[in-house]
């Protein structure tokens, strides 16, 4: 499968186009994002985003619940929802159009707009393609059992991330099921569906439905 930017996302969806234009793979982008965060901040208009707090800005049409605790370096778009209890610890550009759901936790994120993370969700190191959807409770693991850098496994090819910390990377409209695990290095490919309680390993193609790690099918 093309696990590169460009077979994954349409740009025209995020603030973050011109930065992640200059990598190959998604996961190449996750050091930079704080600085990115910064920068897209510090130029935002006045007179459509608040700055409440240091280096933080929220559009002034976005709701924010009072008992959401969000900490810069963030940028959160126009007309999105943050909920009760969400938890956004830094490093996060938020889009357009957007829900972070009650007791949703993110942090070192790029999520494009008319994304979902809207329950007790965790997506951390992590890239969300335009109206990517985590279902209840899904997760995206960040970080494996023995500590050892992230390796994308696509299919035989095996990439080097150097990293110790990479979540998934769901391509647009990946649409993620109920109660399910993406571990670190997951890459899921656009218009793909993962059912509910899955455990996900690798790279899931585009167009598919993931069913189990031996049942991948192509959508019709």
């Amino acid at each position: 499968m093309d696990v590169r930017i460009s077979a994954l996302y349409d740009l025209t969806h995020t603030r973050a186009a011109e930065y992640l234009s200059q990598f190959t793979y998604p996961w190449e982008a996750l050091a930079g994002i704080s600085d990115l965060v910064l920068e897209i901040g510090k130029a935002l208009p006045a007179e459509e985003f608040d700055h409440p707090a240091e280096d933080v800005w929220i559009a002034k049409d976005t709701t924010v619940a009072p008992t959401a605790s969000i900490t810069g370096p963030c940028v959160i778009g126009h007309n999105t929802q943050v909920r009760p209890g969400a938890f956004i610890r830094g490093s996060a550009l938020i889009g357009d159009n957007c829900v972070v759901g009650n007791s949703t936790e993110i942090k070192n994120v790029i999520i494009f707009d008319n994304v979902q993370v809207p329950h007790y969700n965790y997506v951390g190191d992590a890239i969300l393609g335009f109206h990517a959807h985590m279902g209840a409770g899904s997760i995206t693991s960040n970080v494996k059992a023995d500590n050892k850098n992230v390796v994308i496994k696509n299919g035989e090819e095996l990439i080097e991330t150097g990293r110790r910390k990479v979540g998934a990377m769901l391509g647009d409209y990946a649409d993620i099921g109920c109660g399910s695990v993406l571990n670190p290095g997951v890459v899921i490919g656009s218009h793909t569906n993962v059912y509910p309680l899955s455990c996900v390993r690798g790279v899931v193609p585009p167009n598919s439905i993931y069913k189990d790690k031996d049942n991948i099918v192509e959508k019709y």
